[in-house]
């Protein structure tokens, strides 16, 4: 099962931080990461920017399209993704802070968590994808 985990941090450059800390986790070796991104909104701004990262290993990323659209839905209408993660999400994604979007095994969000331990993030949303949803989403973001 993968899960979807929503890293938010209380400035709008942490989550850039967070996302090194991610990616040099990934290279070593120390967590599987299938795709993820940063979101940051500086505090003057109209709405969020996002930029995917590359992490390593990680074939089958859904692409940047997938996170622009996903980050575009989240604040605009609903996906189909739990109405309660994208409430969540939506609500503490404001000004001035920034998230870390990460898509990876169930397993992985323990061990991203403790790599992360030290910039504090502010809020952890997560939502676990079953192989359906996971391959739904894959499918529509892939073509």
């Amino acid at each position: 099962m993968a899960t979807l985990s929503v890293w938010k941090f209380d400035t709008s450059s942490e989550a850039d931080e967070a996302s090194v800390r991610l990616q040099e986790l990934a290279r070593r070796g120390g967590v599987t990461v299938h795709d993820a991104a940063t979101v940051s909104w500086e505090r003057d701004a109209r709405k969020p920017t996002a930029h995917q990262l590359r992490p390593a290993a990680s074939p089958g990323c859904l692409g940047g399209s997938f996170w622009e659209l996903l980050i575009g839905l989240i604040f605009l209408t609903d996906i189909g993704i739990d109405d309660t993660f994208i409430n969540r999400v939506r609500d503490q994604l404001t000004p001035g802070t920034s998230a870390l979007f990460v898509l990876g095994p169930d397993a992985a969000v323990e061990t991203i968590e403790s790599e992360l331990a030290g910039l504090q993030p502010v809020e952890l949303i997560l939502a676990h994808l079953d192989p359906e949803q996971e391959g739904a989403l894959r499918w529509v973001f892939t073509e």
